[in-house]
């Protein structure tokens, strides 16, 4: 999503309980409030598709994905996210009505104007969630995807689609998909036809 400017300065106690008044969602960052704007059509398209997709695989698995008006908490202290999409597979999660403190895998779409701090600041801050295991930056504007998996050592790996492979893994839920379904019907700077060819070369 894209992060309007002119913060609010508060405490996080102040934003939980001032937030859920407001008409837009507004997230958290180290004492500053910030609006979230939408985003693009293709933005839109892109999130709809991966929900769609990971909602039907995780059909009674007891996880559960959620787009982005789920809200997701690093600490009691914030910051306070609300990405693009969420999963969640962890019990306490289940009783939540706020937000999710406990997600296994956050997908962020890219915009052009937040890209970096998607990338930068926002990855350091949700790599404190301790139950996170996967991190994954969908490109809006062409084909490609950067896909962050936590290892058993603790480390963060980086695998780049297409480049990888022409299709998308996420071990994080025994899932995979061909490209060309997170990019299905969505017109693109890039043509998502794009995805095969890349993946044979």
């Amino acid at each position: 999503m894209i992060a309007q400017v002119q913060p609010l300065l508060m405490t996080a106690p102040e934003y939980l309980a001032w937030e859920p008044e407001q008409p837009y969602r507004h997230e958290y960052i180290e004492g500053q409030v910030s609006a979230m704007a939408g985003g693009t059509l293709p933005h839109n398209y892109i999130t709809l598709n991966v929900y769609s997709l990971l909602r039907s695989h995780l059909r009674g698995t007891g996880c559960r994905a959620a787009v982005s008006d789920a809200r997701v908490r690093v600490s009691e202290k914030g910051p306070y996210f609300y990405p693009d999409i969420v999963v969640s597979c962890d019990e306490r999660d289940r009783r939540a009505r706020d937000c999710l403190s406990y997600p296994k895998l956050i997908v962020e779409v890219l915009s052009p104007s937040t890209a970096g701090f998607d990338r930068g600041d926002k990855f350091r801050f949700y790599r404190q969630i301790s139950t996170l295991e996967e991190y994954v930056l969908i490109d809006a504007e062409k084909v490609g995807i950067d896909c962050y998996r936590k290892t058993s050592a603790g480390k963060w790996e980086l695998t780049a689609y297409p480049e990888a492979a022409p299709v998308l893994e996420l071990s994080s839920l025994d899932f995979s998909c061909p490209l060309a379904l997170v990019y299905e019907e969505v017109e693109l700077m890039e043509s998502a036809d794009d995805v095969g060819e890349k993946g044979e070369s």
